[in-house]
């Protein structure tokens, strides 16, 4: 007579074959053992790194100017031609060895000081984030301020100058200045209010020209519309609404180009200080463009 097995009963769960006697303890014992070997070999947990970074990048610490009116600029482009300016004062460069080794002083910086970094984690920490910074620093102090009445015009040839008004967005702005300095404008200028600051930013899209074009800050953009006229500027609106194309405008040697912010365009008292309003004919889906291609193709275009 044969005897039947044990089934479990309903819902109750049935048990994996386990091995008995030593070969249990040994499948026990054998990971407790590896991990104390792995433990004996491993730094101490008050030294080990949190990640696989190099030891002192994951706790970086962004960098402070040393004074309150002083800034960052980042990158290898802006540093040398702040480096280059005779007008920007400079207080300290900082950077790894590498980078500071491609971005030669200057004879006259030689006693600029030097802060030399192992990693890129504090000049990293000291960015906006995601911004390309090739591992260099330069604190710097603005530049000094210029008046309306040094941009009296000079007779030898043409005197452009490109006007902002209320564009906020600091890559914009230094897009605009890069184009303003490429085909040889006088100035920038913008309004003090509801305008961007100096800044590492600015400086990086400017691409080297915030260092060599003049940038006026005004209180008033209309009050300095009518102190430019008397001085023999003409004035260019730029509006996408109007019939009268900029390139059939015979305006001499002597005009400032005034640009409204991408959603709201100029302002009416602005607007209304203009001489004339003009478009740059498109013939395209596209509506409309950036303020800083819009910029650079008035400027080609009045600088012919």
């Amino acid at each position: 007579m044969t005897k039947k097995k044990n089934k479990p009963n309903k819902g109750q769960r049935t048990q994996p074959n386990r091995p008995a006697g030593n070969e249990r303890r040994t499948e026990e014992r054998a990971p407790r053992r590896n991990r104390e070997s792995a433990n004996a070999n491993a730094p101490s947990s008050s030294h080990a790194p949190r990640s696989s970074a190099p030891q002192g990048m994951e706790q970086a610490h962004a960098l402070t100017p040393t004074s309150r009116n002083s800034y960052f600029l980042f990158g290898r482009n802006s540093v040398q031609a702040a480096l280059a300016n005779k007008s920007r004062e400079c207080v300290r460069l900082i950077g790894t060895e590498k980078s500071l080794a491609d971005c030669p002083l200057p004879e006259r910086r030689s006693k600029l000081p030097i802060e030399t970094h192992k990693h890129t984690g504090h000049i990293a920490a000291s960015v906006p984030e995601g911004s390309p910074h090739q591992g260099i620093l330069l604190e710097v102090r603005p530049l000094p301020g210029l008046d309306l009445q040094d941009l009296e015009p000079n007779p030898q040839g043409k005197n452009i100058i490109l006007m902002l008004d209320q564009v906020t967005d600091p890559h914009n702005v230094g897009a605009c200045m890069r184009s303003a300095a490429a085909f040889g404008a006088r100035a920038l200028i913008t309004q003090d209010r509801n305008s961007p600051d100096e800044g590492g930013v600015l400086a990086r899209s400017a691409a080297g020209a915030l260092e060599i074009l003049p940038w006026l800050k005004v209180a008033n953009l209309a009050q300095a519309l009518d102190t430019l006229r008397h001085m023999g500027y003409w004035h260019v609106g730029l509006d996408g609404n109007t019939e009268q194309s900029i390139r059939t405008l015979k305006l001499g040697d002597n005009i400032v180009i005034v640009m409204g912010s991408e959603g709201k365009g100029l302002r009416p008292l602005v607007r209304k200080n203009c001489d004339v309003i003009a478009k740059i004919p498109m013939q395209g889906a596209v509506e409309s463009l950036n303020v800083s291609n819009a910029a650079a193709i008035s400027l080609y275009q009045l600088v012919e």
